[in-house]
């Protein structure tokens, strides 16, 4: 197999992904504290909110998370639970407006063993699905192309949000 090199990756993985503990703050509660454009933060709610995946799988994957750090939905407050749900559906309408995606998929990983970067915060993963975007490239290159930058992505999705909610 051949590696694709991806030196980026090294600090999310030095900084929040060291064995089974957390290095110094979680990624979520260090994005909670920052500034929107600087973090990347589509929406902020009472209980919880919406960011810009920086490691996405498609382009517009965003996270909903609480601002409670905790590992899992049970220890979530209902009334922040029902929030989160309601972030996926902004979410996915803000989206559909802006990149018009043939479907979504929506995830919870639960635990490091099942699959949590940030096994202490849960979070939902929103990704948009378009017919094709598995490709060859990924099959015969091990590589996934995006075309957009996080930036602009970012920027596309804050102008969306702004006019759904002028609308």
């Amino acid at each position: 197999m051949r590696i694709l090199w991806n030196p980026w990756r090294y600090e999310y993985i030095k900084r929040f992904n060291s064995g089974e503990k957390e290095v110094g703050e979680c990624l979520f509660c260090r994005l909670k504290s920052m500034n929107d454009d600087e973090a990347l933060i589509v929406y902020r709610g009472v209980y919880s909110f919406i960011v810009l995946n920086a490691y996405p799988y498609n382009s517009g994957h965003v996270m909903i998370a609480p601002y409670d750090h905790v590992g899992s939905l049970e220890d979530l407050p209902d009334e922040a639970l029902l929030e989160m749900v309601k972030l996926v559906k902004l979410s996915m309408k803000i989206i559909r407006k802006a990149f018009n995606p043939d479907g979504f998929n929506i995830g919870v990983n639960i635990g490091r063993v099942a699959g949590a970067g940030v096994p202490g915060h849960i979070h939902i993963h929103v990704v948009p699905r378009w017919v094709g975007d598995t490709n060859f490239m990924g099959v015969i290159a091990g590589v996934k192309t995006l075309p957009i930058s996080l930036q602009e992505t970012y920027s596309i999705l804050r102008k969306t949000l702004n006019e759904i909610q002028g609308a």
